[in-house]
């Protein structure tokens, strides 16, 4: 189970190459929106790679979002594997999400609470802030199954070359959904944060953070980007990783979620006639089921 025996003293050294997508920190820059900060790391104790035990940075973004929070975080801090980093970026929550992350300060290792810009900058900020080889994302409302971690270091672990993990999920009414379907990343939206892991030094030196224009569909950018336009290698477990709950914001907003994938297909090069074919057959098919 999941502890913090692997705690240390020695802070981190944080290194930002002039060539890095982005900028990492121990601690985000403190800004006029800040409600709150906390965490081990706030207490001088902090996680680091160890030979055998690399060290996987799981984040959660979260606003208002108290009710599946607490099992969110007992799937992460009680995984059969140790060397874990958490952290939550919350937006601002007004309901009874704080005192949740306060509960479970001890085993958080660095949380804030601020006002954000939607969920993919929430998200870029938990990356910034990451330190361990491995990155994963879990939604406040899903959560991991007890040995999910431990199978994603085994696979990267097999091969060095490897970039990215996907496994599959487990969605309300026991739906079982395939982590990895080649053809989604052209003709579809893939979109499987929960199941999905990615090296930070990939982040860090190909994909950059995921693009603010896109509210709704940013994953979808990074996953086009990431195989038609940088090629990155994979490896795929077809084993259930995670649980999550339909509601998301892309079921929400279906149109601009439409809209968003056929500007990314254009932005990364796709033919102007056939993103727009494309969305406009899949705008029908939305409105006839409609």
């Amino acid at each position: 189970m999941s502890n913090n025996k692997l705690l240390t003293t020695e802070k981190q050294e944080i290194i930002n190459h002039k060539n890095n997508k982005f900028t990492n920190f121990l601690f985000l820059p403190i800004c006029t929106e800040r409600q709150a900060e906390g965490g081990l790391r706030t207490k001088g104790l902090f996680k680091k790679s160890y030979e055998n035990k690399p060290l996987i940075s799981i984040i959660t973004v979260i606003f208002n979002g108290e009710k599946y929070l607490e099992e969110t975080i007992k799937s992460v801090i009680t995984q059969s594997y140790e060397n874990i980093e958490y952290i939550i970026i919350d937006g601002g929550s007004t309901d009874g999400t704080l005192d949740i992350i306060k509960k479970y300060e001890n085993k958080i290792d660095y949380w804030i609470s601020e006002k954000d810009y939607g969920l993919y900058h929430a998200m870029n900020r938990g990356i910034s802030a990451t330190t361990g080889e491995i990155i994963g994302m879990i939604n406040s409302d899903d959560f991991y199954y007890p040995d999910a971690f431990q199978k994603v270091i085994n696979a990267f672990s097999s091969n060095k070359d490897i970039e990215l993990f996907f496994g599959d999920l487990l969605r309300d009414g026991d739906l079982r959904i395939k982590g990895w379907n080649e053809k989604y990343i052209k003709l579809n939206s893939f979109a499987a944060h929960p199941s999905m892991f990615v090296r930070r030094e990939t982040y860090l030196k190909k994909t950059g953070l995921y693009k603010l224009q896109y509210r709704i569909s940013s994953d979808y950018d990074f996953i086009y980007r990431a195989f038609n336009i940088l090629n990155l290698k994979k490896i795929y477990l077809a084993e259930p990783i995670a649980f999550f709950r339909l509601g998301g914001i892309s079921s929400k907003q279906t149109f601009r979620a439409y809209t968003e994938e056929m500007l990314i297909k254009i932005d990364n090069g796709e033919k102007i006639y056939k993103a727009l074919s494309w969305y406009l057959i899949k705008l029908i098919r939305w409105l006839i089921i409609k």
